[in-house]
Protein backbone atom coordinates (compact mmCIF):
# COMPACT_ATOMS: atom_id res chain seq x y z
CA UNK A 1 0.00 0.00 0.00
CA UNK A 2 2.73 2.45 0.90
CA UNK A 3 4.85 2.25 -2.26
CA UNK A 4 3.95 5.01 -4.68
CA UNK A 5 3.83 4.35 -8.39
CA UNK A 6 6.86 6.63 -8.80
CA UNK A 7 8.91 4.65 -6.27
CA UNK A 8 8.11 1.30 -7.89
CA UNK A 9 11.54 0.99 -9.50
CA UNK A 10 15.01 -0.29 -8.73
CA UNK A 11 16.44 1.05 -5.43
CA UNK A 12 18.35 4.30 -5.77
CA UNK A 13 22.07 4.53 -5.13
CA UNK A 14 22.61 6.55 -1.96
CA UNK A 15 25.17 9.33 -2.10
CA UNK A 16 27.44 10.22 0.83
CA UNK A 17 29.37 13.06 -0.78
CA UNK A 18 30.53 14.58 2.53
CA UNK A 19 32.48 11.44 3.41
CA UNK A 20 36.08 11.68 2.23
CA UNK A 21 38.25 8.95 0.74
CA UNK A 22 40.35 8.70 3.92
CA UNK A 23 37.29 8.09 6.09
CA UNK A 24 36.95 11.70 7.18
CA UNK A 25 34.14 14.22 6.82
CA UNK A 26 34.04 17.41 4.74
CA UNK A 27 32.90 19.76 7.45
CA UNK A 28 32.75 23.11 5.64
CA UNK A 29 30.76 24.33 2.65
CA UNK A 30 29.39 27.67 1.51
CA UNK A 31 25.73 26.67 1.82
CA UNK A 32 23.70 23.80 3.30
CA UNK A 33 20.31 22.84 1.87
CA UNK A 34 18.23 20.54 4.08
CA UNK A 35 15.93 18.23 2.11
CA UNK A 36 16.34 16.57 -1.31
CA UNK A 37 12.91 17.03 -2.83
CA UNK A 38 12.09 19.38 -5.70
CA UNK A 39 12.82 22.52 -3.64
CA UNK A 40 16.09 21.36 -2.13
CA UNK A 41 17.55 19.82 -5.27
CA UNK A 42 16.63 22.83 -7.43
CA UNK A 43 18.07 25.23 -4.85
CA UNK A 44 21.24 23.16 -4.61
CA UNK A 45 21.63 23.02 -8.39
CA UNK A 46 21.17 26.78 -8.82
CA UNK A 47 23.76 27.49 -6.11
CA UNK A 48 26.19 24.95 -7.60
CA UNK A 49 25.77 26.47 -11.06
CA UNK A 50 26.71 29.82 -9.54
CA UNK A 51 30.03 28.36 -8.44
CA UNK A 52 29.36 27.98 -4.71
CA UNK A 53 30.17 24.89 -2.69
CA UNK A 54 26.77 23.56 -1.62
CA UNK A 55 25.72 20.41 0.23
CA UNK A 56 22.19 19.01 0.10
CA UNK A 57 21.46 16.89 3.20
CA UNK A 58 18.63 14.34 3.07
CA UNK A 59 17.46 12.30 6.06
CA UNK A 60 16.17 9.41 3.95
CA UNK A 61 16.75 9.33 0.19
CA UNK A 62 16.06 11.90 -2.50
CA UNK A 63 12.40 12.18 -3.46
CA UNK A 64 11.35 9.99 -0.53
CA UNK A 65 8.62 12.20 0.83
CA UNK A 66 6.29 14.70 -0.86
CA UNK A 67 7.97 14.98 -4.28
CA UNK A 68 8.07 11.24 -4.88
CA UNK A 69 4.50 10.73 -3.68
CA UNK A 70 2.76 13.61 -5.45
CA UNK A 71 0.39 13.60 -8.43
CA UNK A 72 3.20 15.43 -10.30
CA UNK A 73 1.23 18.06 -12.20
CA UNK A 74 3.13 21.10 -13.46
CA UNK A 75 0.20 23.50 -13.60
CA UNK A 76 -0.54 27.12 -12.83
CA UNK A 77 -4.27 26.33 -12.69
CA UNK A 78 -4.44 24.72 -9.25
CA UNK A 79 -7.99 23.72 -8.39
CA UNK A 80 -9.65 26.64 -6.60
CA UNK A 81 -6.43 28.01 -5.11
CA UNK A 82 -6.45 31.40 -6.85
CA UNK A 83 -10.04 32.23 -5.92
CA UNK A 84 -9.43 31.14 -2.32
CA UNK A 85 -6.38 33.40 -2.16
CA UNK A 86 -8.40 36.25 -3.64
CA UNK A 87 -10.83 36.11 -0.71
CA UNK A 88 -8.00 37.09 1.61
CA UNK A 89 -5.72 39.23 -0.56
CA UNK A 90 -5.67 41.77 -3.35
CA UNK A 91 -5.66 40.89 -7.03
CA UNK A 92 -2.12 42.30 -7.15
CA UNK A 93 -0.90 39.65 -4.72
CA UNK A 94 -2.71 36.83 -6.55
CA UNK A 95 -1.19 38.02 -9.83
CA UNK A 96 2.26 38.00 -8.22
CA UNK A 97 1.69 34.40 -7.11
CA UNK A 98 0.69 33.47 -10.66
CA UNK A 99 3.74 35.23 -12.10
CA UNK A 100 6.06 33.32 -9.79
CA UNK A 101 4.44 30.01 -10.68
CA UNK A 102 4.62 30.77 -14.40
CA UNK A 103 8.31 31.63 -14.14
CA UNK A 104 8.93 28.43 -12.18
CA UNK A 105 6.96 26.35 -14.68
CA UNK A 106 8.94 27.83 -17.58
CA UNK A 107 12.26 27.11 -15.81
CA UNK A 108 11.24 23.54 -15.04
CA UNK A 109 10.02 22.77 -18.55
CA UNK A 110 13.21 24.24 -20.04
CA UNK A 111 15.27 22.10 -17.68
CA UNK A 112 13.35 18.97 -18.67
CA UNK A 113 13.71 19.76 -22.37
CA UNK A 114 17.45 20.50 -22.04
CA UNK A 115 18.16 17.28 -20.14
CA UNK A 116 15.80 14.79 -21.73
CA UNK A 117 13.28 14.40 -18.90
CA UNK A 118 10.02 13.08 -20.46
CA UNK A 119 7.14 15.55 -20.09
CA UNK A 120 3.57 15.26 -21.38
CA UNK A 121 1.72 18.45 -22.24
CA UNK A 122 -1.88 18.40 -21.07
CA UNK A 123 -4.72 20.85 -20.44
CA UNK A 124 -5.41 21.48 -16.74
CA UNK A 125 -9.08 21.61 -15.69
CA UNK A 126 -10.86 22.80 -12.57
CA UNK A 127 -14.29 21.21 -12.98
CA UNK A 128 -17.63 21.34 -11.20
CA UNK A 129 -18.96 17.90 -10.37
CA UNK A 130 -22.46 19.23 -9.59
CA UNK A 131 -24.51 22.36 -10.15
CA UNK A 132 -23.74 23.33 -6.55
CA UNK A 133 -19.99 23.33 -7.35
CA UNK A 134 -20.30 25.43 -10.50
CA UNK A 135 -20.09 28.73 -8.63
CA UNK A 136 -16.68 27.75 -7.21
CA UNK A 137 -15.38 26.67 -10.62
CA UNK A 138 -16.67 29.88 -12.22
CA UNK A 139 -15.01 31.95 -9.49
CA UNK A 140 -11.68 30.25 -10.22
CA UNK A 141 -12.16 30.95 -13.92
CA UNK A 142 -12.71 34.65 -13.27
CA UNK A 143 -9.74 35.10 -10.92
CA UNK A 144 -7.46 33.13 -13.22
CA UNK A 145 -8.46 35.35 -16.15
CA UNK A 146 -7.94 38.48 -14.05
CA UNK A 147 -4.46 37.14 -13.20
CA UNK A 148 -3.51 36.97 -16.87
CA UNK A 149 -4.06 33.27 -17.51
CA UNK A 150 -5.65 32.37 -20.90
CA UNK A 151 -8.37 30.18 -19.42
CA UNK A 152 -11.49 29.12 -21.29
CA UNK A 153 -14.76 27.62 -20.07
CA UNK A 154 -15.75 24.21 -21.38
CA UNK A 155 -19.09 22.57 -20.72
CA UNK A 156 -18.37 18.90 -21.43
CA UNK A 157 -15.34 16.60 -21.15
CA UNK A 158 -14.86 13.11 -22.52
CA UNK A 159 -14.83 11.41 -19.13
CA UNK A 160 -17.32 9.15 -17.28
CA UNK A 161 -17.09 11.44 -14.26
CA UNK A 162 -20.09 13.54 -13.20
CA UNK A 163 -19.52 17.17 -14.23
CA UNK A 164 -21.31 20.30 -15.37
CA UNK A 165 -18.39 22.19 -16.88
CA UNK A 166 -15.06 23.62 -15.90
CA UNK A 167 -12.32 26.15 -16.58
CA UNK A 168 -9.45 24.97 -18.78
CA UNK A 169 -5.83 26.15 -19.05
CA UNK A 170 -4.09 24.61 -22.05
CA UNK A 171 -0.44 23.63 -22.39
CA UNK A 172 0.24 22.57 -18.80
CA UNK A 173 2.26 19.44 -18.07
CA UNK A 174 2.71 16.21 -16.14
CA UNK A 175 5.66 13.90 -15.59
CA UNK A 176 7.19 11.16 -13.46
CA UNK A 177 8.68 13.14 -10.54
CA UNK A 178 11.42 10.61 -9.89
CA UNK A 179 12.73 11.08 -13.43
CA UNK A 180 13.04 14.76 -12.54
CA UNK A 181 14.63 14.02 -9.15
CA UNK A 182 17.30 11.81 -10.73
CA UNK A 183 18.16 14.37 -13.40
CA UNK A 184 18.36 17.21 -10.88
CA UNK A 185 20.67 15.02 -8.79
CA UNK A 186 22.93 14.29 -11.74
CA UNK A 187 23.14 17.97 -12.64
CA UNK A 188 23.73 19.03 -9.02
CA UNK A 189 26.73 16.69 -8.75
CA UNK A 190 27.99 17.49 -12.26
CA UNK A 191 28.27 21.15 -11.21
CA UNK A 192 30.21 20.31 -8.07
CA UNK A 193 27.30 20.17 -5.63
CA UNK A 194 27.27 17.53 -2.88
CA UNK A 195 24.41 15.21 -1.91
CA UNK A 196 24.55 13.44 1.44
CA UNK A 197 21.73 10.98 2.11
CA UNK A 198 20.71 8.93 5.12
CA UNK A 199 21.66 11.61 7.65
CA UNK A 200 19.17 13.88 9.38
CA UNK A 201 19.87 17.50 10.33
CA UNK A 202 18.79 17.82 13.98
CA UNK A 203 19.75 21.40 14.78
CA UNK A 204 21.14 24.67 13.44
CA UNK A 205 23.24 26.99 15.58
CA UNK A 206 21.79 30.31 16.70
CA UNK A 207 24.06 32.23 14.34
CA UNK A 208 22.98 30.02 11.44
CA UNK A 209 26.56 29.03 10.65
CA UNK A 210 26.59 25.40 11.79
CA UNK A 211 24.29 22.41 11.38
CA UNK A 212 24.41 19.23 13.45
CA UNK A 213 23.63 15.82 11.97
CA UNK A 214 22.08 12.90 13.79
CA UNK A 215 25.45 11.13 13.98
CA UNK A 216 26.89 14.04 15.97
CA UNK A 217 28.97 15.47 13.14
CA UNK A 218 28.82 19.21 12.47
CA UNK A 219 28.95 21.10 9.21
CA UNK A 220 29.90 24.77 8.86
CA UNK A 221 28.27 27.05 6.27
CA UNK A 222 27.39 30.70 5.69
CA UNK A 223 23.71 30.03 4.84
CA UNK A 224 21.22 27.24 5.57
CA UNK A 225 18.07 26.61 3.51
CA UNK A 226 15.30 24.52 5.11
CA UNK A 227 13.51 22.73 2.28
CA UNK A 228 11.89 20.06 4.44
CA UNK A 229 8.15 20.40 3.85
CA UNK A 230 7.73 22.15 7.18
CA UNK A 231 10.67 23.74 9.04
CA UNK A 232 12.63 21.50 11.40
CA UNK A 233 13.38 24.56 13.56
CA UNK A 234 10.83 26.13 15.91
CA UNK A 235 12.27 29.65 15.57
CA UNK A 236 9.61 32.05 14.35
CA UNK A 237 6.91 29.39 14.95
CA UNK A 238 6.48 28.86 11.21
CA UNK A 239 5.40 25.26 11.93
CA UNK A 240 2.35 26.73 13.71
CA UNK A 241 1.39 28.83 10.66
CA UNK A 242 0.85 25.88 8.34
CA UNK A 243 -1.40 22.85 8.57
CA UNK A 244 -0.23 19.33 7.69
CA UNK A 245 -2.57 17.61 5.24
CA UNK A 246 -2.62 13.95 4.22
CA UNK A 247 -4.13 12.97 0.86
CA UNK A 248 -4.42 9.71 -1.06
CA UNK A 249 -3.65 8.43 -4.55
CA UNK A 250 -4.65 5.20 -6.30
CA UNK A 251 -3.48 4.05 -9.76
CA UNK A 252 -5.55 1.79 -12.00
CA UNK A 253 -5.11 -0.14 -15.22
CA UNK A 254 -7.75 -1.48 -17.61
CA UNK A 255 -9.45 1.83 -18.43
CA UNK A 256 -8.94 4.80 -20.74
CA UNK A 257 -7.71 7.71 -18.62
CA UNK A 258 -8.62 11.32 -19.47
CA UNK A 259 -6.42 13.40 -21.72
CA UNK A 260 -6.81 16.36 -19.35
CA UNK A 261 -5.50 16.76 -15.82
CA UNK A 262 -8.74 17.26 -13.88
CA UNK A 263 -9.33 18.53 -10.35
CA UNK A 264 -12.77 19.05 -8.83
CA UNK A 265 -13.83 22.41 -7.41
CA UNK A 266 -16.05 20.95 -4.71
CA UNK A 267 -15.65 18.63 -1.75
CA UNK A 268 -14.66 15.84 -1.49
CA UNK A 269 -11.89 16.64 -3.94
CA UNK A 270 -11.10 14.34 -6.84
CA UNK A 271 -7.98 14.59 -9.00
CA UNK A 272 -7.49 12.63 -12.23
CA UNK A 273 -4.60 12.30 -14.67
CA UNK A 274 -3.09 9.68 -16.96
CA UNK A 275 0.26 7.99 -16.47
CA UNK A 276 1.94 6.76 -19.62
CA UNK A 277 3.85 3.52 -19.12
CA UNK A 278 5.54 1.20 -21.58
CA UNK A 279 2.86 -1.41 -20.95
CA UNK A 280 0.03 1.11 -21.45
CA UNK A 281 -1.75 4.01 -19.80
CA UNK A 282 -2.80 4.09 -16.17
CA UNK A 283 -5.47 6.20 -14.49
CA UNK A 284 -4.37 8.06 -11.36
CA UNK A 285 -7.09 9.19 -8.94
CA UNK A 286 -6.30 11.36 -5.92
CA UNK A 287 -8.07 13.23 -3.15
CA UNK A 288 -9.84 12.39 0.14
CA UNK A 289 -7.54 14.66 2.14
CA UNK A 290 -7.64 15.36 5.88
CA UNK A 291 -5.52 16.89 8.62
CA UNK A 292 -2.70 14.56 9.63
CA UNK A 293 -3.42 12.38 12.66
CA UNK A 294 -7.07 13.38 12.97
CA UNK A 295 -8.88 10.88 10.78
CA UNK A 296 -11.01 8.21 12.39
CA UNK A 297 -9.54 5.81 9.86
CA UNK A 298 -7.05 6.62 7.11
CA UNK A 299 -8.05 3.40 5.37
CA UNK A 300 -11.61 4.70 5.02
CA UNK A 301 -10.32 7.74 3.13
CA UNK A 302 -8.39 5.50 0.78
CA UNK A 303 -11.39 3.22 0.31
CA UNK A 304 -13.56 6.22 -0.61
CA UNK A 305 -11.33 6.80 -3.66
CA UNK A 306 -11.61 3.15 -4.62
CA UNK A 307 -15.39 3.21 -4.35
CA UNK A 308 -15.71 6.44 -6.37
CA UNK A 309 -13.46 5.05 -9.09
CA UNK A 310 -15.44 1.80 -9.26
CA UNK A 311 -18.61 3.81 -9.85
CA UNK A 312 -17.07 5.88 -12.66
CA UNK A 313 -14.69 3.26 -14.10
CA UNK A 314 -16.17 -0.20 -13.34
CA UNK A 315 -13.43 -2.01 -15.25
CA UNK A 316 -10.56 -0.37 -13.35
CA UNK A 317 -7.98 -2.68 -11.76
CA UNK A 318 -5.92 -1.24 -8.92
CA UNK A 319 -2.14 -1.35 -9.33
CA UNK A 320 -0.80 1.02 -6.65
CA UNK A 321 -2.14 2.95 -3.66
CA UNK A 322 -0.32 5.40 -1.42
CA UNK A 323 -0.62 8.69 0.42
CA UNK A 324 1.26 11.97 0.51
CA UNK A 325 1.71 14.84 2.93
CA UNK A 326 1.92 18.56 2.30
CA UNK A 327 1.49 21.81 4.23
CA UNK A 328 -0.73 24.78 3.53
CA UNK A 329 -1.09 28.26 5.04
CA UNK A 330 -4.59 29.51 5.94
CA UNK A 331 -4.39 32.27 3.31
CA UNK A 332 -2.88 29.98 0.67
CA UNK A 333 0.39 31.92 0.29
CA UNK A 334 3.65 29.95 0.77
CA UNK A 335 6.21 31.10 3.33
CA UNK A 336 9.48 31.71 1.47
CA UNK A 337 12.38 33.79 2.78
CA UNK A 338 14.50 34.35 5.89
CA UNK A 339 13.37 32.41 8.94
CA UNK A 340 12.47 34.72 11.84
CA UNK A 341 15.25 34.72 14.45
CA UNK A 342 17.61 33.16 11.92
CA UNK A 343 19.79 36.31 11.62
CA UNK A 344 19.21 36.29 7.87
CA UNK A 345 21.37 33.18 7.47
CA UNK A 346 18.57 30.59 7.75
CA UNK A 347 15.99 30.57 4.97
CA UNK A 348 12.79 28.58 4.70
CA UNK A 349 10.31 27.43 2.06
CA UNK A 350 7.01 25.84 3.09
CA UNK A 351 3.24 26.02 2.62
CA UNK A 352 3.04 24.84 -1.01
CA UNK A 353 -0.46 23.43 -0.49
CA UNK A 354 0.08 20.35 -2.75
CA UNK A 355 1.51 22.39 -5.66
CA UNK A 356 5.21 21.88 -5.01
CA UNK A 357 6.41 21.29 -8.57
CA UNK A 358 5.77 24.94 -9.39
CA UNK A 359 5.93 26.49 -5.92
CA UNK A 360 9.06 24.55 -4.99
CA UNK A 361 10.91 25.77 -8.06
CA UNK A 362 9.59 29.31 -7.49
CA UNK A 363 10.94 29.15 -3.94
CA UNK A 364 14.32 27.92 -5.21
CA UNK A 365 14.55 30.76 -7.72
CA UNK A 366 13.67 33.31 -5.04
CA UNK A 367 15.97 31.97 -2.32
CA UNK A 368 19.01 31.53 -4.55
CA UNK A 369 18.59 35.05 -5.97
CA UNK A 370 18.61 36.36 -2.41
CA UNK A 371 21.59 34.24 -1.34
CA UNK A 372 23.61 35.32 -4.37
CA UNK A 373 22.96 39.00 -3.66
CA UNK A 374 20.34 39.84 -6.26
CA UNK A 375 17.48 40.12 -3.80
CA UNK A 376 14.15 38.32 -4.20
CA UNK A 377 12.35 38.53 -7.58
CA UNK A 378 9.84 41.33 -8.05
CA UNK A 379 6.91 38.91 -7.83
CA UNK A 380 8.15 37.55 -4.48
CA UNK A 381 7.99 40.89 -2.67
CA UNK A 382 4.16 41.19 -2.39
CA UNK A 383 3.97 37.57 -1.24
CA UNK A 384 6.63 37.95 1.41
CA UNK A 385 5.34 41.26 2.73
CA UNK A 386 1.66 40.40 2.69
CA UNK A 387 -0.30 42.02 5.47
CA UNK A 388 -1.89 39.70 7.98
CA UNK A 389 -5.40 41.07 8.32
CA UNK A 390 -8.00 40.26 10.98
CA UNK A 391 -9.34 37.43 8.84
CA UNK A 392 -6.02 35.65 8.53
CA UNK A 393 -5.25 36.22 12.21
CA UNK A 394 -8.57 34.59 13.06
CA UNK A 395 -7.85 31.64 10.79
CA UNK A 396 -4.44 31.16 12.40
CA UNK A 397 -6.09 31.29 15.82
CA UNK A 398 -8.64 28.70 14.71
CA UNK A 399 -5.89 26.49 13.30
CA UNK A 400 -3.96 26.53 16.57
CA UNK A 401 -7.14 26.13 18.58
CA UNK A 402 -7.78 22.91 16.68
CA UNK A 403 -4.23 21.85 17.52
CA UNK A 404 -4.92 22.55 21.19
CA UNK A 405 -8.20 20.65 21.04
CA UNK A 406 -6.45 17.64 19.50
CA UNK A 407 -3.93 17.71 22.33
CA UNK A 408 -6.61 17.95 25.01
CA UNK A 409 -8.59 15.07 23.56
CA UNK A 410 -5.43 12.99 23.55
CA UNK A 411 -4.51 13.64 27.20
CA UNK A 412 -6.23 10.54 28.62
CA UNK A 413 -3.90 8.39 26.50
CA UNK A 414 -0.67 9.76 27.96
CA UNK A 415 1.22 6.93 29.61
CA UNK A 416 -0.29 4.36 27.26
CA UNK A 417 0.49 5.84 23.84
CA UNK A 418 3.69 7.26 22.30
CA UNK A 419 4.42 10.96 22.42
CA UNK A 420 5.79 13.00 19.52
CA UNK A 421 9.35 14.17 20.08
CA UNK A 422 8.55 17.62 18.67
CA UNK A 423 6.09 19.08 21.20
CA UNK A 424 4.75 15.99 22.96
CA UNK A 425 1.60 15.36 20.95
CA UNK A 426 0.01 11.96 21.55
CA UNK A 427 0.54 9.93 18.38
CA UNK A 428 -2.27 8.13 16.61
CA UNK A 429 -1.99 4.89 14.69
CA UNK A 430 -2.36 5.31 10.91
CA UNK A 431 -4.29 2.17 9.92
CA UNK A 432 -3.53 2.55 6.21
CA UNK A 433 0.27 2.80 6.44
CA UNK A 434 1.15 1.38 9.83
CA UNK A 435 2.77 4.61 11.02
CA UNK A 436 2.38 6.80 14.11
CA UNK A 437 1.10 10.28 13.20
CA UNK A 438 0.99 13.43 15.32
CA UNK A 439 -2.27 15.45 15.19
CA UNK A 440 -0.49 18.63 16.29
CA UNK A 441 1.95 19.52 13.50
CA UNK A 442 2.11 16.44 11.29
CA UNK A 443 5.25 14.59 12.43
CA UNK A 444 5.15 10.90 11.51
CA UNK A 445 7.13 7.93 12.85
CA UNK A 446 7.76 4.32 11.78
CA UNK A 447 7.26 1.37 14.12
CA UNK A 448 10.98 1.37 14.92
CA UNK A 449 10.61 4.96 16.15
CA UNK A 450 12.45 6.61 13.26
CA UNK A 451 11.18 9.97 11.99
CA UNK A 452 9.45 9.81 8.61
CA UNK A 453 8.51 13.47 8.17
CA UNK A 454 7.32 16.62 9.91
CA UNK A 455 9.06 19.08 12.23
CA UNK A 456 10.30 16.36 14.62
CA UNK A 457 14.02 15.59 14.37
CA UNK A 458 14.43 13.05 17.18
CA UNK A 459 13.24 9.43 17.02
CA UNK A 460 10.87 7.88 19.52
CA UNK A 461 12.30 5.97 22.47
CA UNK A 462 13.62 2.46 21.92
CA UNK A 463 10.38 0.95 23.25
CA UNK A 464 8.03 -0.06 20.43
CA UNK A 465 5.11 2.37 20.04
CA UNK A 466 2.73 -0.60 19.96
CA UNK A 467 3.98 -1.86 23.30
CA UNK A 468 1.78 -1.00 26.32
CA UNK A 469 3.12 2.09 28.03
CA UNK A 470 4.93 3.22 24.88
Amino acid sequence: MTTSLWHDRAPLHRYSDLDTADGGFSDHVDHVVVGAGITGLTTGLLLARAGTRVAVIEARERGAVTTGRSSAKISVLQGTKLSRMRRHHSQRLVSAYVEGNREAQAWLLRFCDDHGVPVERRPAVTYAATAEDEEAARAEHEVAAASGLPVRWQQRFDVPVPHVGGTVLDDQAQLDPMDLVETLTQQLRAHGGLLHEGRRVVSVSRDGREVELDDGRRLRASRVVLATGTPILDRGLVFAKVEAQRSYVVAFSGVRPPHEMLLSAGSPSRSLRSVERGEGSLLMVGGAGHTVGRARSEREHLDSLRQWTAECYPEAVETHAWSAQDYGAPDGVPYVGPLPRGRGRVLVATGFDKWGLTNGVAAALSLTAEILGDGPPTWQKPLRHRITGPGEALRLAELNARVGLAACRALPGIGRRPLCTHLGGVLRRNDAEGTWDCPLHGSRFADDGSVLEGPATQPLSARSPSEPGG
